[in-house]
């Protein structure tokens, strides 16, 4: 007997990365496939075109954006809001098809109170300035995740627990730290001085839900982490945010979807993008 999907007002996923070795896209889709959204906020990096290889694309990645082509055909609102890693998205923003919507940002109130929804690389000063270097940073990150995978497979024969080791990096260097709490700042000095009363980013891959005062005022900071390593998602329903975290979620862990072999990787570009444009034909039939 199939659990019955949890019905939620609004949902915030971002940093999928779909394409990248990182992405943990069989996990998103049994949570996706455990929810019933009335809306849906993509917020940046959902496929990661700064590392798309055409000879990597899993059956589970491609699962993904089917389930959303399903979402939207089914009249869901769902947003997508452009990242860094998908920025060349940022030429479409406009774009609408049916309840799809391609933007850079979203403004929208919420139970009475405004809510401001964008990625956050706007503050990221690498973006702005030395984007190879960010592009750099991005392909030894997605290797420090493919060594962490090996490293917890290992660990875990052994009978020890999980370790992030980018966490670990973070964790231990002062200048990671500083941008942190200095990209939480500035995210919620300028939804203060706009009157906001929660804003809401992705980006820098750290989950986190806190109020912030300034003394000029209040707001709440969310960031909804990623689906490399905490495979986390904000969720808003009846008028209260929560974090949700996969690795506590009991309900749908043995509700497997199909699993995949390397074998099933669709490695021809064509039959991807032709899979694409069949969705959206359907969507717009």
């Amino acid at each position: 007997m199939k659990t019955p999907k949890r019905e939620v007002d609004l949902v915030v996923i971002s940093d999928v990365h779909l394409g990248t070795y990182g992405c943990h896209a069989q996990e998103l889709l049994k949570y996706l496939k455990s929810i019933k959204p009335k809306k849906v906020i993509l917020n940046g990096d959902i496929i990661d075109i700064w590392q798309f290889n055409k000879r990597y694309w899993p059956k589970s990645h491609m699962q993904i954006i089917k389930h959303l082509a399903s979402l939207i055909g089914k009249g869901t609102k769902v947003y997508y809001i452009t990242g860094n890693h998908d920025e060349m998205l940022r030429k479409f923003v406009g774009f609408k098809l049916g309840s799809f919507e391609i933007v850079n940002k979203v403004v929208m109130k919420l139970d009475g109170q405004k809510a401001w929804f964008f990625h956050g690389d706007v503050f990221d000063v690498t973006m702005q300035h030395s984007k190879w270097l960010a592009k750099l940073g991005a392909i030894g990150y997605d290797t420090l995740i493919v060594i962490n995978r090996f490293v917890n497979w290992v660990s875990e024969k052994f009978g020890r627990g999980r370790i992030s080791l980018s966490k670990k990096v973070k964790n231990g260097v002062k200048s990671a730290i500083k941008f942190i709490n200095d990209f939480e700042t500035t995210a919620s000095d300028i939804a203060i001085d706009n009157g906001y009363a929660y804003v809401v980013c992705g980006h820098i891959h750290q989950p986190e839900m806190r109020t912030i005062n300034n003394g000029r005022g209040e707001t709440q900071y969310l960031n909804s982490g990623d689906w490399i390593e905490n495979l986390t998602a904000l969720e808003y329903n009846d008028g209260i945010w929560k974090l949700y975290q996969f690795h506590e979620d009991t309900a749908i862990h043995g509700d497997d979807p199909e699993q995949e072999t390397e074998e099933e990787m669709v490695k021809n570009s064509n039959e991807l993008f032709a899979s694409l444009v069949e969705e959206f034909q359907l969507l717009a039939s």
